[in-house]
């Protein structure tokens, strides 16, 4: 059998698997043995993803122990030592050993948290570098290689290019007037300084690299909660918007059944079969709004406001002019009909209500107006800049809907009393889609 996939191209199934009876036995016995990266790749998009976050895990960079077995360095003056070049050897020797010990004391705390930060690996690393340019000068030979691991805890310490320039260039020039003051050649000392800067700054640069990628994965981690608290923000206001209208509408249409039973049982009939209807709506709406893919309609909410506000004896009038708004707008504009006109029913009180939808000068304007005796819901706070941690429901959910699209939402009481809500949203024009004319 043959599989075509996404990427994969043709695939035969019949001549890739082993053969065996139809239990897959001997398959899959073949595949314990196939090596665990063929496994985890066969096994699907989610192990890649484990990987990466258990490479990552690893890169948590150096720590005080990675320039240590560069000590051993060292050797190179320690034989000077043992084959008699060094006048007053013992002096030489203990030159050495407090190298070492200020070396490793630089380096742990360099990379310590406790004195990372602080000027003790500075003042360590002075004291270093004085030694090794005493022990230079005094007794030239391999210890003039020294300054190589100066270097290196100059790189471990610095945190700033311009200190790390200020601290390898008079280190750098101090290896080459060492090696000079010796007599060794032109290029000898010009390799040994420019070794000894590029030491320190490639160490420096390693360094922050891996500060880099445990930043990356701190950003990585918080875009995470983001998306997690973004979520939990839409599907919560989701489900407020649409239960709330919803049960509202269900509500009104049960009283409205209920008080046309005993004088018109068709009627009743009718408010009931819509009852149904605007149940089953609810839960594809729902799943809807669970899965993320519900993107609201503005004709269907205008359809069913002037519905439920006739079924509740509020007189409606809609008033639309402009052109046509794109989906993105009118699903906005959507939620505020709804939401607007799930407040009339449940708190104004109101005989009757006013919808109104224009667009000119690329923006959209909805004023949803009643006359009611008050305040349907509290109005909202102007919204802050949206940062997609909003907690927000009703009008406040709404304002940072609006707020993220660049739009506004202002709630209050009517000129001529009753309540008034109006959106306002920036309309993007659609470029015309230019089409091929067949030659």
């Amino acid at each position: 059998m043959t599989v075509k996939g996404v990427g994969l191209g043709a695939v035969d199934l019949g001549a890739a698997a082993p053969p065996g009876d139809a239990s897959g036995a001997p398959a899959a016995s073949a595949a314990a043995k196939e090596p665990s990266c063929r496994r985890r790749w066969w096994r699907g998009g989610a192990g890649p993803v484990r990987d990466f976050d258990q490479e990552i895990e690893r890169l948590k960079g150096p720590d005080g122990n990675a320039l240590i077995p560069w000590l051993l360095t060292v050797t190179g003056p320690t034989a000077d030592i043992l084959n008699g070049k060094c006048a007053l050897p013992w002096l030489a020797g203990a030159g050495v050993v407090a190298f070492c010990v200020l070396y490793i004391s630089t380096i742990r705390t360099a990379f310590s948290r406790r004195y990372g930060s602080g000027p003790v690996p500075g003042r360590l690393l002075a004291a270093l570098a004085c030694l090794t340019l005493a022990l230079a000068i005094g007794y030239g030979g391999n210890f003039i290689v020294l300054f190589v691991l100066v270097s290196l805890g100059v790189g471990s310490v610095s945190r700033s290019r311009q200190r790390l320039g200020l601290m390898l260039i008079p280190l750098s020039v101090a290896a080459g007037v060492s090696a000079s003051v010796h007599h060794e050649g032109f290029w000898s000392t010009a390799s040994l300084a420019y070794g000894t800067f590029l030491s320190g700054l490639v160490v420096s640069v390693i360094i922050t690299l891996f500060h880099a990628v445990a930043q990356l994965k701190d950003t990585r981690q918080q875009l995470a909660r983001a998306a997690v608290a973004e979520e939990r923000m839409r599907f919560s206001r989701d489900l407020h918007d649409l239960l709330g209208h919803t049960l509202s509408v269900i509500v009104v249409k049960s009283e409205a059944a209920r008080r046309l039973a005993p004088r018109d049982i068709d009627a009743a009939l009718t408010q009931i079969g819509d009852i149904e209807s605007v149940g089953r709506q609810a839960l594809t709406e729902i799943r809807e709004a669970v899965t993320g893919y519900r993107e609201g309609s503005l004709s269907t909410e205008l359809d069913r406001a002037r519905s439920a506000l006739t079924a509740s004896d509020i007189e409606v009038v809609v008033q639309e002019s402009g052109p046509p708004l794109p989906p993105q707008t009118e699903a906005l504009l959507g939620w505020v009909v709804r939401e607007g006109v799930t407040n009339v029913v449940r708190h104004s009180g109101a005989s009757r209500t006013r919808i109104d939808l224009s667009s000119a000068g690329g923006r959209a304007h909805l004023t949803i107006t009643d006359n009611g005796c008050g305040s349907p819901a509290p109005a909202p706070a102007p919204a802050p800049p949206h940062t997609g941690t909003g907690t927000g429901t009703g009008l406040r959910g709404l304002t940072e809907r609006l707020a993220a699209a660049g739009g506004s939402l202002s709630c209050g009481p009517a000129p001529g009393g009753g309540f008034r809500v109006a959106a306002v949203l920036p309309v993007e024009e659609e470029s015309p889609v230019e089409e091929e004319t067949p030659a």
